[in-house]
């Protein structure tokens, strides 16, 4: 069986802002202290790539 695996955690590789998904929220929300606030006005370019792959095969 496989699973769908969403991230949790992404960060802007140009500004170094680091987000978290809020189940409660259902959004993504800045992570933790006011130094991974990043850029406010940054074209965010997330860290999750090509290689992420969101699918994990069960027992």
């Amino acid at each position: 069986m496989v699973t769908l695996v969403p991230p949790s955690r992404r960060a802007c590789l140009r500004c170094g802002r680091t987000e978290v998904w809020s189940t409660d929220r259902t959004t993504w929300v800045v992570a933790g202290d006011s130094e991974s606030k990043g850029e406010l006005h940054c074209v965010h370019e997330w860290d999750i790539t090509g290689n992420y792959n969101p699918f994990e095969e069960s027992a």
